[in-house]
């Protein structure tokens, strides 16, 4: 596979500067305080599950997202874990849903609990889901996530599901196994562009973990990325010819970069410089803008695979570092 985009050099000196809404924060702090009001006396309801195993317990976990919407996920903890445990709260890749009770082992097996969001309306690749997307009355659209209410940022998915997110991750912290204060956030692909997202609004996260981040610097994505998903929107503007500064315009308020700049966690990157579905330049972008401590691991030779087993070995000695 060759390079999809610039060299490593040419990321390390590509810094551009893609320009916010100026409403930006308004809309989001708008959005959060009008679900806040929706999800008032809602909290995590957790339920356990027979998983199969000895050593590690699981919960079917519910949290209140966007307009009280019932987002559901898995809890998973160190069997007889007593005491506050350091957590990792993940967010999944596009069009993966969140399995079975026994699978994602990695966290808890390392002694933390993992919090792991369902995606709505997503479940059809390599997992299966169980969360439905209430919202989502578009047509006309192309097949994905991207386009859903693309006329509007009010009427986007992205708004949706980021702010399950901020629920989610909010919701860790009142749960009794859990450390408030020693919460991480982590995703692949789509998830790292949500876990950016959830950098930017919610202060106080101990660490971040974007893998090869989707949704940084859409419009360069979209002009550049020869797969799907960035590819939906240019197959979409195709055919909306008139749409342009529309649909960039709503698109702007879910670029992950924006969010990354708004962040005051530690953060560890990964990035593979053969990657045709996240260009490794969108996601130098975002760690270039990224506010806080940050550190990258760079994949020269790999596609939009990362790092794999080999990164999840590093990720685990940051959250080591972090969440102790």
């Amino acid at each position: 596979m060759p390079l999809t985009d610039l060299t490593l050099e040419e990321c390390l000196a590509y810094r551009p500067e893609p320009a916010p809404p100026a409403d930006f924060d308004a809309f989001w702090a708008r959005t959060l305080t009008t679900t806040a009001i929706t999800t008032i006396g809602s909290s995590a309801e957790l339920t356990p599950v027979d998983n199969g195993l000895t050593l590690i317990d699981t919960y079917d976990v519910t949290v209140p997202g966007f307009d009280g919407h019932p987002i559901r996920g898995w809890l998973r903890v160190p069997a007889g874990a007593t005491g506050r445990l350091g957590c990792v709260v993940e967010f999944l890749g596009y069009g993966r849903g969140r399995g079975l009770p026994h699978e994602n082992l990695l966290y808890p097996a390392a002694g933390y609990a993992h919090l792991l969001m369902d995606t709505r309306g997503q479940g059809w690749s390599a997992a299966p889901g169980a969360t439905a997307d209430p919202s989502s009355g578009d047509s006309g659209t192309v097949p994905g996530f991207l386009t859903r209410g693309v006329d509007s940022p009010e009427n986007h998915y992205y708004r949706r599901l980021f702010t399950d997110a901020v629920r989610w991750t909010e919701a860790a912290r009142t749960l009794p196994m859990i450390d408030p204060d020693r919460i991480a956030v982590t995703g692949f692909s789509q998830g790292g562009g949500i876990a950016l997202a959830v950098a930017g609004l919610v202060p106080g996260l101990a660490a971040v973990m974007p893998d090869v981040p989707f949704l940084c610097h859409i419009r360069r994505g979209v002009e550049i990325a020869p797969e799907p998903p960035f590819a939906e929107i240019a197959q979409y503007l195709a055919l909306h010819r008139d749409h342009v500064d529309r649909v960039f315009t709503t698109l702007s308020y879910f670029d992950a970069v924006h969010f990354a700049a708004r962040a005051d966690a530690p953060a560890l990157f990964s990035i593979a410089l053969m990657d045709p579905i996240c260009p490794p330049s969108t996601c130098f972008t975002a760690y270039h803008h990224y506010a806080a401590e940050k550190s990258v691991e760079v994949y020269p030779f790999n596609g939009h695979e990362g790092g794999g087993r080999v990164h999840e070995r590093a990720q685990l000695a940051f959250v080591r570092e972090h969440i102790g």
